[in-house]
């Protein structure tokens, strides 16, 4: 007779229970890494039953788009959000995002590599934790390679590329011999054409804010992108970002892509049918002491306009933790870990053993430098990008103009007078140059 009020009981404290759980929002880029923490989010519901998530997962220029609106007008729309190194510092001065004072003691902040921790902290605190870490890197067809007659140098030359572009392309046989961003926005083809642009001497100010875009380093940057991409690339290319140029390699339609150090698990992972026959090897340079590498991290920050901080952080270091890395080792093999945040993983012989690329990762976050990423001084910091609030609009509409000259709408001299004439401008309005 007691039986049914005991359920009774058992059933309305599990309903009081869900009732009294916390959603947190969780906006992020529908990258691969990511898409994978969210198949895996329920080891950390199970831990945190008072906690429930709801993802939201969109296309990087979105992501980035409807992030920057709500954090801009602390609208709350989102409790944790996927951001990167450049907005990090800029966002955490504006007094946009909440500081990670309470990730842990177990969460070992000192072991994240220094060169990552530096790019996402101000005045010595962490305002966001990287997910993943990554320089870019030359990846490339092995047998493709073998083929045309040539090796790869660990540390390639464009010239080098240029050349090996020519003989590894077979129209006939649907390869391009190389693939390379050409998706307008200020993190996918500028983010590669800046990162180039440093290796040819060119830079976007000079020490006085002075745009750069009509000096002969821009010239002969962009005018050998779009040359090798209209002799080697593939048909569309001026709508390729990461994620359809990932799909082109894994599917052997590639002899080389230039990018992100984090793709090196996939194109060498299951869902890649040439994964036996990659190599990596160093971004390319021009002989004047600069490669044409990056250096970003995907992280996760709170928002100060979140009521859901504390729960926030208790998902952020999760999704962050040595733990979530073994947990991905577990169940997808240690070659698939998010790589480029911590030290010990790079100490760890599992993943060296398991992961050939993790070296050339790691050598390649390593050489890059923020503070110095140019060869002629500039008053910026930012390898791929410049830190400051204005960069995001200017690079937006510069990288539209940089698309148009790849889809062949308007020449390389025509599309560097009007980057030279709006970012001018837009320096002008901001008061860097009068």
């Amino acid at each position: 007779m007691k039986i049914v009020p005991l359920l009774a009981g058992a059933m309305l404290v599990a309903l009081v229970g869900s009732a009294s759980a916390e959603t947190i929002t969780i906006a992020t880029v529908n990258n691969g890494d990511m898409i994978r923490m969210q198949k895996l989010t329920d080891d950390f519901t199970a831990k945190n039953p008072d906690i429930q998530l709801e993802w939201v997962t969109l296309e990087e220029n979105t992501l980035r788009q409807k992030v920057t609106t709500d954090i801009a007008t602390k609208g709350g729309q989102y409790d944790v959000v996927t951001i990167g190194t450049y907005e990090v510092p800029i966002w955490a001065k504006q007094g946009w995002l909440v500081a990670l004072d309470n990730l842990g003691a177990d969460y070992d902040v000192d072991d994240l590599l220094p060169a990552i921790r530096g790019g996402l902290s101000l005045d010595g605190k962490l305002y966001a934790a990287p997910f993943y870490g990554e320089s870019s890197m030359v990846m490339y067809r092995k047998d493709l390679m073998e083929k045309a007659g040539l090796t790869m140098p660990d540390a390639p030359s464009w010239d080098f590329i240029r050349e090996a572009a020519d003989k590894m392309t077979d129209k006939a046989a649907g390869i391009s011999g190389i693939c390379l961003r050409g998706k307008a926005g200020w993190g996918e083809n500028m983010a590669f054409l800046t990162a180039t642009s440093n290796s040819f001497g060119a830079r976007w100010f000079d020490e006085n804010w002075k745009p750069q875009f009509d000096q002969p380093e821009w010239k002969d940057t962009l005018q050998f992108y779009v040359d090798m991409m209209n002799a080697d690339g593939p048909t569309g290319a001026s709508s390729n970002g990461f994620n359809e140029n990932l799909a082109l390699f894994q599917q052997g339609k590639c002899g080389m892509w230039i990018d992100a150090t984090v793709a090196a698990s996939f194109v060498t992972g299951k869902d890649s049918t040439v994964a036996d026959q990659v190599g990596f090897a160093l971004a390319p340079d021009k002989g004047l002491g600069k490669r044409g590498n990056w250096l970003w991290a995907w992280s996760l920050a709170i928002p100060a306009g979140t009521q859901k901080a504390a729960a926030a952080e208790k998902f952020i270091a999760w999704a962050t933790s040595k733990g979530y890395t073994e947990l991905v080792a577990s169940k997808e093999g240690w070659a698939n870990v998010p790589p480029g945040t911590r030290t010990s993983l790079y100490a760890n012989a599992d993943y060296q053993a398991a992961a050939p690329f993790a070296k050339m990762t790691l050598d390649s976050i390593n050489a890059a430098d923020p503070t110095k990423p140019t060869v002629k001084p500039v008053p910026y910091t930012g390898v791929q990008f410049v830190a400051i609030p204005e960069f995001q609009g200017i690079a937006t509409t510069v990288g539209q103009l940089f698309s148009a000259t790849l889809a062949g709408q308007m020449s390389v001299d025509d599309a560097l007078k009007q980057a030279q004439d709006v970012t001018t401008r837009e320096m002008t309005k901001a008061g860097y140059i009068k």
